[in-house]
């Protein structure tokens, strides 16, 4: 199976969700491969379907005070947190031809993060029942999807070089009691999503089998 690769750089929330939507109802009609997003978000909070209010720790008005916008989202999940520094990945795949197995497609999104910190040298790991990538007891990779049509959109939120800090503000992922880390804490040098977006590539090839083409743009 092959797919494309493209890179947003810098855009904001709704206007991605906008083009995801877009390129989503291409690749169900058959008049495009299915996709990989790169992208890095303007600060903002994405409520997923399970979200908990009590876990926005501030008022709405305190988070436009710090120019963080919130946005409801139909991904599953609770709130997460995105901002620059933090590399987005948005895979608009058709699921259909990698088995109509839902819960293998999240597993495998949770290896293809696995085999990312494996080749900066860190040892990832799965935190069952929470879904998403961890590093020690600290969550790196935080993972919400929507299928639709049997073709995903939505995805995965990988810590690179990102500002920490806001986290602070909500309870990630509505999971009390763990932190969340980046790729730069962990290794102790800085590492931008630049330099992990090679290496998640590598990884949606290993995984899921493809032949990924060439970034681009639209």
């Amino acid at each position: 199976m092959r797919a494309n690769v493209i890179d947003l750089g810098l855009m904001a929330y709704q206007p991605c969700v906008k083009l995801q939507t877009e390129v989503l109802e291409r690749v169900a009609a058959g008049d495009t491969e299915s996709t990989l997003l790169f992208v890095e978000h303007d600060p903002v909070l994405t409520l997923g379907a399970a979200f908990h209010e009590d876990n926005l720790l501030l008022s709405r008005e305190e988070y436009a005070e710090r120019g963080i916008a919130v946005e409801p989202t139909g991904r599953g999940g609770d709130v997460t947190y995105h901002g620059p520094g933090q590399l987005v990945i948005y895979p608009v795949f058709d699921v259909s031809l990698l088995g109509k197995d839902l819960h293998k497609w999240m597993r495998g999104l949770e290896e293809t993060m696995i085999l990312t910190l494996a080749s900066f040298g860190i040892e990832g790991r799965r935190f069952p029942p929470n879904t998403g990538a961890w590093a020690g007891d600290a969550k790196i990779a935080a993972i919400g999807v929507k299928v639709r049509k049997w073709v995903s959109m939505h995805g995965i939120a990988l810590n690179c070089d990102n500002d920490l800090a806001p986290f602070d503000l909500i309870v990630p992922c509505g999971i009390e009691g763990y932190g969340v880390t980046s790729l730069t804490t962990v290794l102790g040098r800085d590492v931008t999503p630049n330099d992990a977006k090679p290496a998640v590539v590598r990884a949606f090839e290993q995984v899921f089998g493809l032949s990924i083409g060439p970034a681009g743009r639209i």
